[in-house]
């Protein structure tokens, strides 16, 4: 099972906390400059509405839409997760257009190319961009571990599990009390 970031909208406050948390894991040594408006990318957004707030990410899919939308096998399977190989990616938004839960996003970044030691600027490049889990952050996903009201949870195989053994739980002990 591939793991993901599940949002409980009950307990969302709508502070955004947790964008601010993954544009800053996903700085590459940027820092502060990743909060300007025109530099800002979260891999995760939140949604308000009059009656609710929620953060909407990646669900990193078991069959996932958006691997079989790539033309160019730039979104794969590993770690657990769907990830995306940038240097495969043609930024052709298929990947968009199949994701049923509006979390992949293209973005422009610099296009660069190394020529005899040198960096060239060639403009821009448009990219897939979604949540990666934070694989190369050890502490895992950012967004998880800044939220002030824990309205989002990393789940695996062994925390499913036990969230399906609580629901099955509480649905009995429901059906116990209306039949008595």
């Amino acid at each position: 099972m591939n793991r993901f970031v599940a949002a409980n909208p009950s307990k969302c406050i709508g502070c955004r906390t947790c964008e601010v948390a993954c544009a800053l894991a996903h700085t590459d040594g940027a820092g502060v400059d990743t909060l300007a408006p025109e530099t800002f990318k979260p891999r995760i957004h939140m949604v308000k509405t009059a009656s609710v707030s929620t953060a909407v990410m990646c669900h990193h899919c078991e069959d996932a839409p958006c691997v079989n939308a790539c033309p160019n096998n730039a979104i794969v399977y590993r770690q657990h997760s769907v990830q995306v190989e940038q240097d495969r990616c043609l930024g052709c938004k298929n990947c968009v257009l199949a994701c049923p839960f509006g979390a992949m996003d293209v973005v422009t970044v610099p296009a660069v190319r190394q020529f005899a030691g040198m960096t060239l600027s060639l403009g821009v490049k448009a990219q897939a961009h979604k949540c990666d889990l934070c694989v190369n952050r050890e502490a895992g996903p950012a967004c998880v571990s800044v939220c002030p009201t824990n309205a989002l949870t990393l789940m695996d195989r062994a925390s499913m599990d036990e969230t399906l053994r609580q629901r099955r739980e509480r649905a009995a002990l429901e059906a116990a009390d209306v039949a008595a």
